[in-house]
């Protein structure tokens, strides 16, 4: 892909860019096969990434129909990446055994379909244990 000396940015998704399927138009047939190559790599990635996990969720609602709107969107996840290469999941040796959870949603964020996407972390001790990061299957409702 020759991203190697890419300018790095901290941020993996811009927060005032809206992606929708509507808008550009679509990759052609090897771009597109390079495009779901990627995300499925990221998503495997945020395993040990949880920080990308609402970016590479967004990216991933438009694997069916990627446009280079969305591919910059990508590439901004990969930019970020090179930016944070030393950051991951680590387990450390905790004393405290205190569950701390937090949460967070979008609200109809998506141009769409106006559903929400959220998500949550759990954190035991300092150590982060469980996490998610899905868009709600009806309006703007987020399942607590």
């Amino acid at each position: 892909m020759g991203k190697q000396n890419c300018k790095p940015v901290s941020t993996p998704l811009s927060t005032t860019q809206k992606l929708s399927v509507h808008e550009g138009t679509l990759l052609g047939p090897s771009d597109a096969t390079n495009y779901r190559s990627i995300v499925g790599a990221l998503q495997y990635l945020t395993l040990i990434r949880p920080d990308i996990s609402f970016s590479v969720n967004k990216v991933c609602q438009f694997l069916h129909a990627p446009t280079p709107i969305h591919w910059m969107a990508v590439k901004r996840i990969l930019r970020c990446l090179k930016h944070t290469m030393k950051v991951g999941l680590k387990i450390n040796k905790s004393s405290s055994l205190l569950v701390s959870a937090f949460s967070d949603a979008d609200w109809a964020f998506c141009l769409d379909d106006r559903r929400s996407t959220g998500g949550f972390t759990v954190f035991l001790g300092s150590n982060l244990v469980s996490w998610e990061c899905k868009k709600t299957s009806n309006g703007v409702k987020v399942q607590h």
